[in-house]
């Protein structure tokens, strides 16, 4: 390797604590990798203390890039924390368990009326030749207007589609759990308009409500490519830094959405919260309690979802 490793005011210590680790056989490239790393972030931010906010704000920045993986790469920084103390470092500070994989839920990307706005415009005029041309908005605006999962939407067949009824089957999903959700016209009508182009293109019979262009159902990595085509089409920004636009942000808006709205009607929220949970298929109303307290700035940064007039929360079939 050209150059040092390491250029922070830590080089020193983790060049000793890398020897260390070294010495007891461990040489992992992953380690110096994520340590590489911790050690850029420090260096532009002039960071010279391993106090809880140094270790906690780089590995905050880590989160939007492992939202769906492992987090074992945290144990590099814990483990450096840890010899640091050992080392006569008093003021180390050594990452909580509460970071470990599963204790925590990275916060969700919350989308602006504005980017929600201009999504759904690209999407409907989407340059591209696969079916996602016109099912594009038809994938999102379920995802948008019921709170779906990806897996979810994906996984729908024509069958559990009633569009004159005005509802959507959910089959055996997360947990295997089932439901049926009533639709809003406007849904309804972009999916028709969706359906009617499908059976025109691949007949009546085809493997699901949303497929491919060759008449599969749409694979996990397509939804991912077709957001993104959307949202660059859009002309939408990316940040460097921080939370990442997935499509999983309109589930996340869904909820938020309503909580907000009740919020502002001064409806108790704790009240509806078992039929929101209900609605998006949550195993346990603590899953649902996450839509509240994951963001310390929720609501300042979601007040203007208040004028949206989202509310699509329907009544029908929680009596």
């Amino acid at each position: 390797m050209n150059g040092p490793r390491f250029t922070s005011a830590f080089a020193p210590e983790l060049e000793r604590f890398l020897a260390f680790k070294e010495s007891m056989g461990f040489h992992g490239a992953t380690r110096v990798w994520y340590l590489r790393n911790f050690d850029q972030y420090c260096t532009q931010r002039a960071l010279v203390n391993l106090d809880r906010s140094t270790v906690e704000g780089w590995v905050t920045s880590m989160l939007p890039a492992h939202e769906k993986g492992s987090r074992s790469w945290i144990s590099c920084i814990r483990d450096f924390g840890r010899w640091e103390l050992a080392n006569g470092h008093e003021d180390a500070y050594v990452l909580s368990d509460q970071w470990r994989c599963g204790n925590l839920r990275p916060q969700p990307y919350l989308l602006t009326t504005e980017e929600i706005t201009r999504f759904f415009e690209a999407a409907t005029r989407l340059e591209i030749r696969s079916p996602w041309k016109w099912q594009g908005s038809a994938f999102f605006a379920l995802m948008h207007s019921c709170g779906l999962r990806t897996g979810e939407v994906r996984g729908l067949v024509p069958e559990d589609l009633d569009l004159d009824a005005r509802s959507l089957g959910i089959r055996w999903s997360k947990g295997k759990r089932s439901r049926l959700l009533p639709l809003t016209d406007q849904i309804v009508d972009v999916l028709a308009d969706c359906d009617k182009i499908s059976r025109e293109v691949f007949g009546e019979d085809r493997a699901a409500f949303f497929i491919s262009t060759f008449g599969a159902p749409v694979r996990r990595e397509a939804i991912a490519d077709a957001f993104h085509r959307i949202w660059n089409q859009a002309g939408l920004p990316r940040h460097s830094e921080g939370k990442s636009p997935t499509p999983y942000a309109f589930r996340h808006h869904f909820a938020y959405a309503n909580i907000e709205r009740w919020m502002a009607e001064g409806t108790d929220v704790n009240a509806m919260l078992p039929y929101l949970s209900r609605y998006m298929g949550h195993s346990s109303i603590q899953s649902t309690f996450y839509y509240i307290h994951t963001s310390p700035d929720f609501m300042s940064g979601y007040a203007e979802l208040t004028s949206e007039g989202q509310g699509i929360l329907p009544e029908v079939g929680f009596e």
